[in-house]
């Protein structure tokens, strides 16, 4: 059973505590902030070093903004809007994607981390708000190439507008069918970076809690996300489900987490994969309080999920009852 934390452990050592005296047993952080001595201590603690990568966000290192022909384009030809906070990046633009399978290689090499997970791999959206932010994308001359060469269709009009409005009349399934390969081909690499390079690593993603049906089947039409055809490139799937995020009720954790158990090869025996290891909320955004952050614990941790992390450490760690709260469930799962 992992019993994990998301984010870099400095404000919870700070106060003086131990991963393991918590019942911690595995820590999830940035990639780039993991350096030797945060990794030799949480394992001298007891910890599996599980990185962070963010894998299709266009703002990282202001990639979008220094490269602008990477950022995703509309249906209408202009740049992608921003979302709140997130911007992707275009997927087909072979500047990024080798500029982040290079920073994948550089990081496993650097340590013999536990395992990666993909973060960001989806085409640009935003799903962590009550009110979701869906943009059609990306309609640049990589992507309209691409889609023609694999569907083996030629798209027809005189600007992007036209192209656009022609494959949402002429060939929306296939569209879409294209998109999930795009996502499933950055996946397939991923894997392989990871296996070639540290073999027992474990591959995660962290991903949105959103059911094949919720709002009209957008996940995959506007995110690219296809959890069947997933199953074959992650060895854990990570659910994002911030219930206080979603304007949802703590409840919404268990319901996901049934659902993920039910509907997807999900397994619970020692190395057999994949499985399901959820995040969930205890960052104040809105206030979760630690009776709340308890239950969303607990919930994570049922059907057949092996594991659960928390966004973020930091958030407990700035709250005694949640430090609290989080002791209890993690030293009760441990047996002590």
């Amino acid at each position: 059973m992992i019993r994990g934390t998301y984010a870099h452990p400095k404000a919870f050592w700070d106060r003086g505590a131990r991963l393991d005296e918590y019942g911690i047993n595995a820590v999830f952080i940035h990639g780039k902030s993991i350096d030797q001595a945060t990794f030799d201590r949480a394992k001298a603690e007891g910890c599996k070093v599980f990185a962070e990568f963010a894998t299709l966000n266009g703002r990282y290192d202001d990639y979008v903004f220094k490269h602008p022909e990477a950022r995703p384009m509309d249906d209408s030809g202009n740049p992608a809007a921003e979302a709140t906070w997130f911007l992707g990046a275009c997927p087909t633009h072979e500047g990024f994607r080798a500029y982040r399978m290079n920073a994948l290689r550089e990081m496993l090499t650097e340590r013999d981390l536990d395992g990666v997970w993909m973060d960001y791999l989806h085409w640009h959206a935003q799903f962590e708000d009550p009110y979701p932010v869906f943009i059609k994308t990306c309609f640049n001359d990589s992507c309209l190439d691409a889609f023609q060469t694999w569907a083996n269709v030629e798209v027809q009009g005189q600007n992007v507008s036209e192209k656009s409005k022609w494959i949402f009349m002429n060939a929306a399934k296939q569209w879409e069918d294209w998109r999930v390969s795009v996502i499933l081909d950055w996946a397939k690499e991923f894997r392989s970076i990871v296996k070639e390079i540290r073999p027992n690593a474990l591959v995660g993603a962290f991903h949105c809690a959103w059911k094949d049906e919720d709002l009209g089947g957008v996940r995959r039409r506007c995110l690219g996300l296809d959890f069947k055809a997933l199953e074959q490139y992650v060895d854990v799937f990570s659910p994002m489900v911030y219930h206080g995020r979603s304007g949802k009720k703590p409840e919404y954790v268990e319901a996901f987490i049934d659902y993920f158990s039910q509907n997807f090869n999900i397994h619970t025996e020692p190395d057999q994969y994949p499985k399901l290891w959820p995040i969930v909320q205890a960052h104040d955004e809105p206030r979760i309080e630690p009776d709340e952050f308890e239950k969303v614990l607990h919930y994570g941790l049922s059907g057949k999920s092996t594991g659960v992390m928390m966004f973020t450490l930091g958030s407990v760690a700035a709250d005694d009852g949640k430090m609290e709260a989080m002791k209890r469930v993690y030293l009760e799962h441990a047996g002590r």
